[in-house]
């Protein structure tokens, strides 16, 4: 699955299982994609061995929140998000709140 932000395509998967949702990039030394995390107002990065950059959107797609270099032991929560996704650190470019995410 890929999103694409102002033209930028990231490759994603979908954590469609609760165990996928809980234990998101947990534990990843090296992560190359991304993490779609549906439903999902909150996140930590407890436990994690590196890095990551975050998106939270509404329900219409549009970005409500983002976040550069989120390191361990963070904890991130919007009660205005409604899907989050995690990427790869350094990923984030050209990005803006209220931009459109579209998902392919």
């Amino acid at each position: 699955m890929k999103i694409i932000i102002n033209e930028q395509e990231y490759d994603i998967e979908i954590a469609n299982s609760f165990k996928k949702k809980l234990l998101g990039l947990m534990g990843k030394e090296k992560i190359t994609k991304g993490l779609f995390l549906p439903k999902t107002r909150s996140i930590h990065t407890f436990f994690m061995k590196s890095a990551i950059d975050v998106i939270m959107i509404n329900k219409n797609n549009y970005i409500v929140y983002y976040q550069k270099n989120v390191t361990k032991g963070k904890i991130i929560i919007k009660k205005e998000a409604y899907h989050t996704i995690e990427l790869p650190v350094n990923s984030l470019t050209n990005i803006n709140i209220g931009d459109k995410l579209i998902i392919n």
